[in-house]
């Protein structure tokens, strides 16, 4: 089983979709690991990151697909721990595509104040 959380939501609308994955990723240490068109109108998006992180990303996510004109919340989950069973079929592991983000979730670059 996998030590990280994945999240999926889905909507009704393209803005809605992208709206939300914009919220998660701003409001979470987490990583967009892929989306899906799933209907001609509808997309579901997936999430990775540490349980708590997913938790508040998809707060935020939630926040913002119920905020945009026209769009519609369809659904959401949030998976503790998926067993790799899971993110072997599923569209729901890291790539080499994303990598890069998450490198930059789990080992964040500290700024200091200027001194």
């Amino acid at each position: 089983m996998s030590l990280q959380a994945v999240g999926a939501l889905e909507t009704k609308g393209f803005p809605a979709v992208l709206a939300a994955a914009d919220a998660m990723v701003k409001a979470g240490r987490v990583t967009l690991v892929g989306y899906i068109r799933v209907g001609s109108a509808r997309f579901t998006v997936n999430i990775r990151g540490d349980v708590s992180e997913v938790k508040t990303a998809m707060a935020a996510g939630v926040e913002a697909a119920e905020n945009v004109y026209g769009g519609t919340l369809e659904s959401w989950v949030i998976i503790p721990r998926p067993h790799e069973n899971v993110e072997t079929v599923l569209p729901i592991g890291y790539t080499e595509a994303v990598q890069q983000y998450r490198e930059s979730v789990e080992n964040p670059i500290i700024r200091g104040n200027g001194r």
